[in-house]
């Protein structure tokens, strides 16, 4: 496990599932929404995204959190190791809600609500883009390690085993 993926619906808890991979394993850990997102609020232009992407691809070891299903294709493409965050709809709007007002490591800024929108987002997330991520994800399972997660407890089981025996990085694979 050296070029990892997280991915699974806003609020499953990606990115502190992948801190933990990262503090586990030592891989250096990018946050597509760093990337995306300026602490303004607005967004670099998918041109720049791609370019910023593409030299991270390049790098020997890394986690990717996020999804940015746009680019999903080079990022299957160039990973070893899928770690999806399969995670029920309500656990992911109730994590979402818990993470107002607090500072991420993930984020360039702090929300202090949940947008509407951006819980629209997250209900049509799971009506539409789950169901197609689920069936990717299926055909990459023939190309590298997939390794999925119906419950944050599930996560935080693997990574307190990964800590137990270091080197065996695909204990539930």
């Amino acid at each position: 496990m050296k070029r990892v993926l997280v991915v699974g619906s806003p609020g499953a808890g990606k990115s502190t599932f992948a801190r933990g991979l990262r503090d586990c394993t030592g891989l250096p850990l990018h946050y597509l929404d760093r990337i995306w997102h300026r602490p303004d609020r607005t967004s670099i232009s998918r041109e720049e995204f791609d370019l910023r992407l593409g030299e991270l691809l390049q790098g020997e070891r890394w986690i990717l959190d996020g999804n940015y299903r746009r680019t999903l294709g080079p990022r299957l493409e160039a990973c070893d190791t899928v770690f999806f965050l399969d995670i029920p709809l309500e656990d992911c709007l109730s994590g979402v809600e818990s993470r107002i007002g607090k500072p991420r490591e993930d984020m360039p800024w702090v929300e202090t609500a949940l947008d509407p929108e951006f819980r629209e987002y997250i209900l049509a997330f799971h009506r539409t883009q789950l169901p197609e991520l689920r069936a990717l994800l299926e055909k990459y399972r023939e190309k590298g390690t997939l390794i999925r997660f119906a419950s944050r407890r599930e996560g935080e089981k693997y990574l307190a085993h990964l800590q137990e025996s270091p080197g065996k990085e695909t204990l539930l694979g």
